[in-house]
């Protein structure tokens, strides 16, 4: 492997390039951006929330345009089959021959890159096919299993406006995604540049950056990043005091909360530091750089009780008071 310092300053390199490219399509949003990029290099799912037309789809499938990889979308509706993703047994004629036998052919799950696009409007029966395809990087169609190739990574979508025709992701897929992101309206000049470059005829170019091997390498020299305890320790006892039923848990978090996040987000926050850390070319990640992703992560790992719902408190509110308390 090359030099790892090295790598890092390519990596750094490499990650301001990629949003060069996609600011030809994409107008503001560099939080989200950002957010996407780390989750690419510490080699994560994502989920994105946001209101119609503020171009969740095109921000990931701009990502896959910059990038040298295969791409599948897959547009979830309420009569999608699992079998309509991961693929399925057809009865086949041999070739120079009568006979005729079963092939399996592969769904748009085989790619490195997924976009599952407003995810939650499909029964849970089909959400689950991502499942195991999420966590293992396999799929099983009979008494065969199928390796995924690598990088693969799943960007979904949904919309948090529409409860008609909705199925809630289940907690088990929720913790499958390393970061839940939220997306928000953009600023008024920023409103104005999408309208003015959007209306009119030229429709900008982007070009693909970066292949799969490079992917894998600089998500390997990522995870190769030492990290020092307090920084560690900061990650784990972070999520501990999301859990209301610790012998040292506050009394409003046992009050506000239902389920706290699993020992998953602790080493989420501590995979994105890394990619924080090594995206703006340092070779070990901070404290701050915990705090960074710590929203994203852990936000659809807490789950609040009725109390907060009616005191109409979130999972992001409970974030931010641990994130302002002494850990």
């Amino acid at each position: 492997m090359q030099n790892l310092p090295d790598m890092i300053q390519q990596l750094n390199q490499v990650s301001m390039n990629l949003k060069r490219e996609m600011s030809k399509l994409i107008v503001g949003q560099d939080v989200v951006v950002h957010q996407l990029l780390t989750a690419l290099f510490a080699n994560g799912h994502v989920l994105i929330e946001g209101v119609p037309g503020l171009a969740k789809t095109l921000m990931i499938s701009s990502l896959a345009k910059s990038l040298s990889l295969s791409f599948s979308r897959i547009q979830f509706t309420p009569d999608l089959m699992p079998s309509d993703i991961t693929g399925t047994d057809i009865l086949v004629s041999r070739q120079n021959s009568s006979e005729k036998g079963f092939e399996y052919i592969k769904g748009p799950v085989f790619a490195n890159m997924i976009l599952a696009d407003e995810i939650n409007r499909t029964p849970p029966k089909t959400q689950s096919a991502l499942l195991q395809a999420m966590q293992e990087n396999t799929i099983t169609s009979g008494n065969t299993t199928w390796e995924l190739d690598k990088p693969f990574i799943v960007m979904a979508t949904q919309n948090p406006i529409e409860q008609e025709g909705t199925y809630p992701l289940p907690e088990a897929q929720l913790d499958r995604f390393m970061f839940y992101i939220t997306i928000d309206y953009p600023s008024y000049d920023e409103e104005m540049k999408i309208v003015q470059s959007t209306t009119g005829v030229e429709a900008p170019m982007i070009s693909p950056l970066l292949g799969a091997s490079e992917i894998i390498t600089l998500q390997k020299a990522i995870r190769s990043l030492p990290v020092s305890e307090h920084v560690l320790k900061y990650a784990v006892d972070l999520v501990r005091k999301t859990r209301p039923n610790a012998e040292d848990a506050d009394s409003e978090i046992k009050k506000w909360v239902s389920w706290g996040a699993g020992p998953r987000a602790s080493q989420y926050l501590i995979l994105g530091a890394k990619a924080v850390a090594a995206m703006d070319g340092r070779l070990s990640p901070a404290e701050e750089d915990i705090r960074k992703v710590a929203q994203i992560v852990l936000r659809h790992r807490v789950l609040v009780s009725f109390a907060a719902e009616a005191e109409g408190i979130t999972s992001t509110d409970i974030v931010n008071k641990l994130l302002g308390s002494k850990l």
